[in-house]
Parts: structure tokens; sequence; C-alpha cells
């Protein structure tokens, strides 16, 4: 059985004429012969009415127990998944709606950010062998005992990719309001554009970094049964981003990927570096980081200091930490990471060196460092960000 998945935003199927664009997207896989299962997100975004955020603020700053608030953040699929399944049927096309417990995702009772267990689809191959259109509602499953669960962030990209991977699907195609993933914010460079193809290494990592456009766990799920994900523009044919294998595009002669492949970054960033810290003292100070449940990121641990970063909104915490155990730290505000990514990175040489030279030219501090495998990572002032993206883009030639 040839099947695929598509997934749909929240602003895709936010507006009637949207949703027909959604309905025609569907139309034309199932006519080219797929048997088609569509996942969708609740409508819109908050103020719109049956937004996610919409539906909590019904109930406002009232204390509301974790099961119940599930049940109330399913609501939006829900309406979602109904309104484009009526829209289909009208259309001459038969569609049945299946919300996530009934399509076979079970998860354990963590409310409100559920792990699933496993997904039984027989209930989605029993309606795709009756020639039906199957619209699932996404960002949610159930128990056992089949209480509502949701899935937490990014949970429609995750319900999507985990029902591909049951149905052993050809692809998955992930729909946005963008033409797919991009070289950097083009708010930011204008010389952005749009990447034919990445691997499942390199978009996770700019997931984890900053860019929204697909969740880091949905691209784990793919990576790990080599599903090929596209990213697509609900409002236009663009091809979008193709994801897959690293191998699998070395199989295919890709000679013209870069070295770099994409820049990203994550604002809000706060460094902290602490003084003359031995091991014991070290280990103390990072116990009582984790008791806070305070996130560290870029870690550079030296004999003679500790640095780190950490998110703006747990400073207050930092510093109490590190003045209650009276440690010698400086803290410098108004930070940025900056993320460098390609898969082809690992093991050559010279890649800093043109960081640093392309920025130091230009007199951009470089604050800290670290790398991986596929990530090069620069932490400067908040202030030059809009100045450092544009001239790593162009340092790279990622423009071309």
């Amino acid at each position: 059985m040839n099947i695929i998945v598509q997934k749909f935003g929240g602003t895709s199927v936010a507006s009637q004429e949207n949703r027909e664009k959604v309905m025609n997207k569907i139309i034309k896989q199932y006519e080219s012969g797929y048997n088609t299962v569509a996942v969708v997100s609740a409508m819109g975004r908050m103020g719109e009415p049956y937004a996610t955020d919409t539906l909590l603020s019904l109930v406002g700053n009232q204390k509301i127990h974790l099961r119940e608030k599930d049940l109330l953040m399913s609501c939006g699929e829900v309406i979602s998944a109904v309104i484009l399944s009526n829209l289909l049927n009208s259309n001459g096309y038969e569609s049945i709606v299946l919300t996530g417990h009934q399509a076979g995702i079970i998860t354990d009772d963590n409310f409100g950010s559920a792990k699933v267990l496993k997904v039984n689809p027989h209930r989605i191959l029993e309606s795709l062998n009756q020639g039906k259109i199957v619209i699932v509602t996404g960002f949610q499953g159930a128990t056992e005992d089949g209480d509502i669960t949701t899935l937490g962030r990014g949970g429609s990209d995750t319900s999507a990719v985990l029902i591909g991977e049951a149905l052993n699907c050809e692809y998955v195609e992930i729909y946005t309001d963008v033409d797919g993933i991009m070289t950097a914010d083009p708010r930011i460079v204008p010389e952005a554009r749009v990447l034919e193809n990445m691997c499942y290494l390199e978009v996770h990592q700019l997931a984890e970094e900053g860019a929204k456009v697909i969740h880091p766990k949905a691209v784990e799920i793919a990576k790990r049964s080599r599903i090929k994900l596209i990213i697509k523009n609900t409002l236009n044919e663009c091809a979008g981003t193709i994801i897959k294998d690293k191998n699998d595009w070395i199989i295919d002669n890709d000679t013209n990927q870069k070295l770099i492949s994409a820049i990203t970054y994550k604002k809000n960033r706060t460094q902290v570096v602490v003084d003359n810290c031995d091991n014991n003292n070290t280990e103390k100070l990072l116990s009582l980081i984790a008791e806070d449940n305070i996130s560290l990121d870029l870690i550079n641990f030296f004999v003679d200091k500790k640095a780190f970063t950490i998110d703006e909104n747990d400073i207050e915490h930092i510093v109490n930490i590190l003045d209650d155990g009276k440690y010698t730290y400086n803290i410098v505000h108004d930070c940025c990471k900056i993320s460098i990514i390609g898969y082809k990175i690992r093991g050559i040489p010279g890649v800093m060196a043109s960081i640093v030279k392309a920025l130091s030219k230009e007199g951009i501090d470089i604050l800290q460092t670290s790398d991986s495998y596929t990530t090069i990572w620069c932490l400067i002032k908040s202030k030059d960000m809009d100045k450092c993206l544009n001239i790593l883009h162009k340092e790279f030639n990622l423009g071309i």
C-alpha cells in the first residue's frame, strides 16, 4: 500500500481560503494514487477562536487539573479535523476523522507532555482500505485507560511522523507558512534562500537551536526509521526542502552540498563565568544548579574558570546560588548564541578560523565558542546579532 502522511499546521487551517488550499494538497496526492493521511493542528494562534491558547484562556488563571487541561487543549485539533473532513466530503471525497486515541497513539499519563509508548494504526489502515482519506487530530493520544493526553510543544509534527512510521509510509510532508528550510532567518538576512535538501542531523540541530520549522523530536523519529520528510508551503506549489539521511545524499551524488548549510540563533542568553572553582566546588555548584532546574548551555570548563550560558529568565536563580556559595563570578547579559550548521564540517580545518576572521574584521567580539560534529557555536552580544548573521551568511556563500 502506497501511503503518505501530510501534516498541516495552525496557520494552514486557520481560514476558509487556506483550508481550501489544504484540501487541494490532499486531493492532489489522493488522485495520484496515494493512500492519504492528513494530520492537523488547531486553527490559528492566540486570539483566534479555536486556537489552543484561546481555549486555555477560557479558564484564565483558575486552577485546573492537568487531566482536564489536556481534554480542553485537545478540542482545537478535533474542530480543525471535522471542518476539513466536511470540506472534503462536500467536494465528493470520502473522509473520516480519527482522534489521536482512535488513530492508535498510546501514551503514558504525563499530562501536558505525554510520551508515546506505541502506535496501533489498525483503524487508519482499515479506513484507507475502504478508500477513505483519513484526517487525524495532531498533538494528542491517550493512555491505556483511555484518558486523553497531549504531547507537548511540536506535538502535531511528532504525531505525523509517528503515524508515518507505524504505517511504513513513503514520506511525510510537513506543511507550514514558509517555502521550506532556509539558510538563515529571511527577516534578518535578505539573501537567505530555501535549501533543496538537508540531512536529519542538520535539521535536528537547526530545530534545537532556534529554528521553528519542525520539532526536533519529529526529526529524531524520522531518522530512526529513515522516513523522508518534505517541508512545504501550504500557500504555493514550491518544491520545499527534502530531509533524509546524509548517506542517501551521497548515494544520490549530491555534490553541490555546501560545507555550511544554515545559520540560526538563540536570543536571551546570559553568560556566567565562575573563577577559581576547584573540582569539589564545581561538583557542588552543578548539583545546586540541577536541583533548581536551570538548564546550562555552551559549557566550557577550564582549570582556572568555568563558563556556561543560561536563559536570561534564570539570572536571579543563578545569582542566588553563586552568592550563597560565595563563588567569584562574572555575568554578561544580553547575549545571543549563533549556530553554524553543516554535516560536512567534521574534520575540516579552518572553519573556526574563517568565522573568527570574518567577525573580528567587523569588530564583533566572540565571547565563547563550542563545537560538535555538525555545529559550531559562537556567543556574541545581542546588539551584534543581525550583523553577525549577515556576515557569516556571506562568508560561507549561503545565498548562492
